[in-house]
């Protein structure tokens, strides 16, 4: 399945894509698909953050080659024995096309293309074995960072919680494998950013036992499973994508 989340009479309405027709539903498809009986054309709709997230749980330092870059930057970046965790709130999520846009003060805003995991069940002590129960599907995600705040700050808090700091979408896909999916981050259509997840330090099945160790996560909480080498600014007029196999392309203005 291909999940949709778009605007409608002012609402946010989930639907499932069918080639380029959009079948809403009556209720977030975490429990059962409830079709409602109407549809839209795809380029008819305007898309929403494909979730319904109370907190954006984010893993740090989960490819090796971002890691080296990090070291780079702050001169404080070790091999993680576990997982480094910090959330988005809220307030940062973004959608498919959406715009994206820093205060002032900011100096340096980067972009970090991840792969984007939804949840569809309540999930606490949940064992990796188990844990691809607990999805919905995966989506594209680009982490915008106000690099210098996070810097200047000491802690991620500020730097990654702006408004529209997390753009996500176009579509959440159970449809893939999140084991080895080709992901790459295009500025103004040059490549930037390209791997694996197969180069994942924690898969997606241990994060989500990891996280779920700690806290609990609700249907359509949205894990951000780290971002590959090639980090880097984005100015005013810049376009942004980032690609994943198998999902689509996440594309975002800087304005």
């Amino acid at each position: 399945m291909k999940y949709v989340k778009i605007l409608r009479d002012e609402k946010g309405v989930w639907g499932v894509l069918h080639g380029d027709l959009v079948r809403t539903l009556e209720a977030p498809p975490f429990e059962e698909l409830r079709y409602d009986g109407e549809s839209l054309p795809l380029e008819a709709c305007r898309l929403l953050a494909p979730c319904e997230a109370t907190k954006i749980v984010c893993v740090g330092k989960n490819y090796y080659d971002h890691i080296e870059e990090m070291r780079s930057m702050f001169d404080a970046s070790h091999n993680p024995e576990r997982p480094t965790l910090f959330l988005k709130a809220p307030n940062a999520l973004n959608a498919h096309l959406g715009t994206v846009h820093a205060p002032d003060f900011v100096g340096r805003l980067d972009y970090e293309g991840e792969l984007g995991v939804v949840m569809k069940r309540r999930a606490k002590d949940v064992p990796a074995e188990r844990a691809m129960d607990y999805v919905l599907g995966f989506t594209c995600l680009n982490d915008v960072t106000a690099r210098d705040i996070q810097r200047s700050d000491g802690q991620w808090a500020r730097g990654k919680n702006m408004d529209g700091f997390a753009p996500m979408g176009p579509v959440v896909t159970d449809e893939v494998d999140p084991a080895s999916l080709d992901i790459r981050t295009l500025l103004n259509g040059e490549v930037v950013q390209q791997s694996n997840t197969r180069l994942l330090i924690t898969s997606v099945p241990e994060i989500i036992a990891f996280i779920t160790a700690s806290m609990t996560l609700e249907p359509g909480d949205v894990i951000a499973t780290g971002t590959p080498a090639g980090v880097g600014p984005m100015h005013p007029g810049d376009t942004v994508e980032v690609e994943i196999q198998g999902i689509g392309t996440l594309r975002s203005r800087i304005v």
